[in-house]
């Protein structure tokens, strides 16, 4: 249920001139029966003081939102009010309130009060909403203010409303983001684009290729009539549905830092069009893109695939070593109950997909379906090591390097036979997919892995992990060191993405300090601002101290993104020290001899970490190294600022 359907002109005051709490809410309660919904209006004004008898609706940032849910009301209606000069209404901060809405809902079921709540509550957390909404000159441009919001927070909405939209937008803009993980870079890019794009007057849809799967996709209809399209994504969108339209293409990371300048350019008229090459499930296309661009892209399509079967089966592996304690140091540790051989078991069966899916997913990633085959098979003989120069005890796993090769020797060969298999002639065309390619991918994949990849990066693989293994205590601190420093250089980039990726794959070789290093320096950087934005404030805007509670949560679960937009705010006076104190966070962790057999989770693993409470105090003092050189570049704010 749409605001601006519910808020009627004769249920709006722009110049509020009240004094207290109690004058404040008898003149909403008259406002809203200007709009003619209150039947019975002493029982509906009863109502509204009873509600607020329960709690103040001063719910702070200058805002209060009383309501009341009564037979006396005929049907659902807001009432508006701005004052100026602002009024005592005992609101949670304490601070005098400047826009106040009224809602009226009647006594039924489907609890509409809640809805409005809701999506009020959501618009207004935008400052520049509540700015503009106390500078509106009339009832209209209060209106307009409100429905131009609804349609850039409510994208999904903007169909129906698609007749009424003003002519003076001129523009409507389609948007796509997606990062590896599908976790916060994806979401954040999102937020960026439709937070500018409604501060610039543009509508605007955007479509999520989050881990949980496509949220708000893009339909024909939309596709068709929109302006240009804008792909924010550091791993494959489907691009085949975009033929003939203006597509803009750029990394995830310049949908959350570049959202005004990307807008601009997709309005300007002068975004090329996008030409598909044919076929429902083409991918983005390389065009244009440097071949360093090309190869991260097809990795990370890989790793966003393998991430739910390392995290998911590492957990559960980590759980049976957790519930099997009473076996620890036996040689059958993790199976020594039915419930922790089950944790083992089905964790173990998970984790060891990870090869074949990155492989396959490479792959995938540059030869297009047929692709996906040869590179799962070339994972799985990664995996197992096979090779007919040695005897099958003798087999050596070319592991987490081994699949990498896989996956892009599968991808290319894949478009190599595709260009050789081209000239055939028609009438044999059905026959690549079924009998061809999975005939020929997998006949060289095998060839290719067992004579030329396996031997030497097998040998490769226990050269690493003897050496790991045998480092001395101050290799592993400068290990850890690096480690944990490269998790906060790009918060989520490529170089977070390297350091995680050896993580998880030193967790299948036994190296579990590895793993804790990489963690806990990935937890650091959002916890620092967390710690900076509590203790010292005067050097953050407010928007800024509003994430405070947000970065504890996100550092604590191992979600190092949180410190993005402060990143891409103040980068010089942010990223150092994040890097410093990840740094020392990792060097401690392999100095105190911690390790973690999960691949994510943060705090909420901490039971299964070894040697936990020094994890913790590593973790504190690269917080705190962090923080400490935050606030040491940063200057305190002027006040007007904060």
């Amino acid at each position: 249920m749409k605001i601006v359907d519910l808020l009627k002109k004769a249920s709006i005051e722009l110049d509020g001139a009240v004094n207290t709490k109690e004058e404040t809410i008898g003149r909403m309660v008259e406002l809203m029966a200007a709009g003619g919904n209150i039947a019975d209006l002493d029982a509906y004004r009863a109502a509204v003081y009873k509600r607020e008898e329960e709690g103040t609706t001063g719910i702070g940032e200058g805002i209060a939102i009383p309501h009341a849910k009564t037979n006396a009301v005929k049907a659902p209606g807001l009432a508006a009010m701005v004052v100026r000069d602002g009024v005592d209404y005992d609101s949670l901060d304490a601070e005098p309130v400047h826009l106040i809405f009224l809602i009226a809902a009647p006594d039924t079921e489907d609890n509409v009060h809640l809805e409005v709540l809701s999506r009020l509550s959501m618009l207004l957390m935008d400052d520049s909403f509540r700015e503009h909404l106390r500078k509106a000159g009339s009832a209209d441009e209060f209106l307009e203010v409100i429905d131009k919001a609804e349609r850039a927070k409510f994208p999904e909405e903007e169909e129906a409303d698609k007749e009424d939209k003003p002519a003076e937008e001129g523009f409507r803009i389609l948007a796509v983001t997606a990062c590896p993980t599908g976790i916060a870079h994806t979401y954040m890019a999102a937020e960026s684009l439709e937070n500018k794009a409604a501060e610039m007057g543009y509508t605007i849809k955007v479509e999520t290729n989050g881990s949980g799967g496509d949220k708000n996709v893009l339909t024909a209809d939309e596709i068709a009539a929109c302006d240009c399209i804008i792909i924010a994504a550091d791993k494959d969108v489907k691009m085949a549905r975009f033929d003939g339209k203006p597509v803009l293409m750029t990394k995830v990371a310049n949908g959350i830092s570049k959202a005004e300048q990307l807008i601009t350019e997709a309005v300007s008229g002068n975004v090329p069009v996008y030409h598909s090459r044919g076929g429902e499930e083409e991918s983005m296309s390389d065009d244009g893109e440097s071949l360093g661009r090309k190869i991260y892209k097809s990795l990370m399509n890989g790793v966003s695939h393998m991430l739910p079967f390392v995290i998911g089966g590492g957990i559960l592996i980590a759980l049976s070593f957790l519930v099997d304690g009473a076996n620890a140091g036996g040689a059958d540790f993790g199976k020594g109950s039915p419930l922790a051989l089950f944790f083992n078991t089905v964790g173990n069966t998970a984790f060891g997909m990870m090869f074949p899916i990155l492989a396959g997913y490479i792959a995938m990633a540059i030869g297009d379906r047929p692709a996906l085959m040869p590179g799962i098979v070339g994972g799985l003989l990664a995996k197992a090591g096979t090779s007919v120069m040695l005897p099958e005890e003798e087999w050596i796993s070319s592991g987490f390097f081994g699949a990498l090769i896989a996956g892009f020797v599968a991808g290319y060969l894949m478009v190599l036979i595709k260009k050789l298999l081209g000239r055939l002639p028609k009438s044999l065309e059905g026959t690549k997919p079924v009998l061809l390619f999975p005939f020929l991918g997998i006949l060289f994949m095998g060839i290719i892995m067992i004579f030329i990849v396996n031997p030497p990066i097998g040998a490769f693989n226990t050269w690493l992990n003897d050496m790991l293994a045998g480092m001395g205590e101050s290799s592993k601190i400068l290990l850890g060191a690096v480690l944990g420093g490269m998790m906060s250089i790009d918060f989520g980039g490529p170089f977070n993405k390297a350091a995680y990726v050896f993580g998880t794959a030193a967790i299948a070789s036994g190296q579990i300090d590895i793993m804790a290093a990489v963690m806990i320096g990935g937890m650091t950087p959002p916890l620092a601002i967390a710690l900076a934005t509590t203790f010292f404030r005067n050097r953050f805007t407010k928007s800024e101290k509003q994430t405070t509670i947000t970065n504890y949560i996100m550092g604590l679960s191992f979600i190092t993104e949180g410190a993005i937009p402060f990143a891409a705010a103040d980068p010089l006076r942010i990223i150092p020290p994040c890097v410093l104190g990840s740094a020392v966070a990792g060097a401690l962790s392999m100095a105190f001899g911690c390790g973690s057999r999960a691949p994510h989770g943060g705090i909420f693993v901490i039971g299964i970490i070894e040697n936990a409470p020094m994890f913790f105090l590593a973790m504190a003092a690269g917080a705190v190294v962090s923080m400490a050189g935050i606030v040491l570049l940063k200057r305190p704010l002027p006040e007007d600022k904060r």
